[in-house]
């Protein structure tokens, strides 16, 4: 079964193998594995490559860094905002990310929006994106938001089909990226019993 965790060092050898799958490209929602330092916010930077996150503690180093992430008082770049980092698995499988940007900046406002996922191409087209986003949308609704901001895309219409699945209304196009405004999700269930 499909479900979101908080990122775990248990998922070391499948997240680099999906790292491999990657071959490079722009993985939305895991974040970034290098960031220069920004020494106006107190932030130290992030300097991880595929071949040091082999290291048991290298790679305990960056599931630190992204639990850490969601804190608001955790240093960042400027113009970065608190982001909840979590990984979308299956037993233990990583099959990718989503992230919950907390808030958001004009960048994010035009182009990024609070919600970035990417799935491992051997697990697309398989409906882990869409569990994920409905699942990410009741932590939203947890957190107060009542709607959030999704983009995609203009040419990637798997993106553009999970996000209309999950209700999301299309505002605009804007720097070739599609803007949705897609409703949370409130349940009954008790808060934080969703992630792993």
């Amino acid at each position: 079964m499909t479900q979101i965790v908080r990122p775990d060092a248990r998922y070391q050898r499948s997240y680099l193998e999906a790292l491999d799958e990657f071959d490079g490209a722009h993985r939305d929602g895991d974040g970034e594995l290098q960031l220069a330092a920004d020494p106006t916010t107190g932030f130290a930077g992030l300097d991880f490559t595929r071949e040091g996150l082999e290291n048991p503690d290298a790679f305990r180093r960056l599931v630190q860094a992204r639990r850490a992430d969601e804190l608001p008082e955790t240093p960042r770049p400027a113009h970065f905002v608190p982001c909840t980092y979590l990984w979308i698995v299956e037993g233990d499988t990583y099959l990718g990310s989503i992230a919950f940007r907390h808030e958001l900046t004009g960048f994010l406002l035009e182009q990024g929006g609070h919600i970035g996922y990417s799935i491992r191409p051997s697990a697309r087209r398989q409906g882990h994106a869409s569990t994920a986003l409905r699942q990410v949308l009741e932590l939203a609704a947890e957190m107060g938001h009542d709607r959030v901001l999704v983009t995609c895309d203009e040419d990637n219409a798997a993106s553009r089909a999970t996000i209309e699945g999950a209700g999301g209304a299309y505002e605009d196009s804007r720097v070739g990226k599609r803007r949705y405004w897609v409703p949370t999700l409130v349940t009954d269930r008790p808060a934080g019993a969703l992630i792993g």
